[in-house]
């Protein structure tokens, strides 16, 4: 029991850089109150005694505004940060190395008995004021944007944004590596194209990147055949593209101005 308590206290360390001391961690972090209490509460469930254990969860939501169901299944060095108004329901399950921040619900959309609540993986982290809601399960690894609301299955690695969620997948590293080359080519600075900021404009972006990409393709294959045909009309060079030419949309430290 000792030994999980103090893999808690480190999973704090190693998550909160606001905690100073063990002392502290044990005395002021009502994450970690509500989970040692809801051990109890689990273990009196599983026990067969539900009213005492509903009663140990009741206390536990009176004492730390943290709701969790005797019932949920909990994996190790799960972390609550601040946790006022979380909600976790009775046949949710949660993998090790779970982060959860104040205001998220781990919700049914049903009222038949029955797994109704979400499963979550190891290492996934819930963004403040989400709701995850249903009998899915999200994938190991993945990120739920604040105050989502993710009514469906979310992959393994994958961001979560919106309402209702949307899935953001990571791009592969070669149509990446394009877009950058592109950017580079026309001096634009690819800051704005990464597929971590789900950004209308960003994507946007990426796209017209893409076109360039493919038009400036097709144009190389045109003066590779003319040239073939005897043609020196590609022999030119295009002109050349040169920093100081965009001072005017840059700052002092070479970053697009604002």
């Amino acid at each position: 029991m000792f030994e999980r308590v103090r893999e808690d206290i480190q999973s704090v360390f190693h998550r909160d850089p606001a905690a100073r001391n063990a002392l502290e961690v044990l005395t002021c972090y009502p994450g970690l109150h509500a989970v040692w209490l809801h051990r109890l509460a689990h273990g009196l469930w599983t026990s067969g005694w539900k009213w005492l254990a509903r009663l140990v969860s009741n206390f536990g939501r009176w004492m730390t505004g943290i709701e969790i169901h005797p019932g949920a299944r909990i994996g190790r060095r799960f972390f609550i940060d601040h946790g006022m108004g979380i909600v976790i329901g009775e046949t949710a399950e949660i993998g090790d190395d779970v982060t959860l921040y104040q205001g998220v619900t781990l919700g049914g959309t049903t009222w038949n008995k029955g797994t109704r609540h979400p499963t979550l993986g190891n290492n996934v982290v819930v963004g403040a004021g989400a709701k995850v809601l249903g009998p899915f399960t999200v994938g190991e690894g993945a990120k739920v944007g604040s105050n989502a609301v993710v009514p469906k299955e979310v992959p393994p690695g994958a961001t979560v944004v919106g309402i209702p969620g949307r899935i953001i997948m990571r791009e592969d590293s070669e149509q990446q590596a394009k877009r950058q080359a592109m950017a580079e080519k026309l001096g634009f600075d690819a800051y704005g194209v990464s597929q971590d900021m789900p950004d209308p404009v960003a994507r946007a972006i990426g796209q017209l990147l893409d076109h360039l990409q493919a038009v400036d393709g097709r144009l190389e294959g045109m003066c590779q055949a003319l040239t073939a045909l005897g043609s020196d009309y590609c022999a030119k060079d295009l002109p050349v593209l040169r920093e100081e030419d965009f001072a005017g949309v840059k700052d002092e430290d070479g970053n697009p101005a604002a």
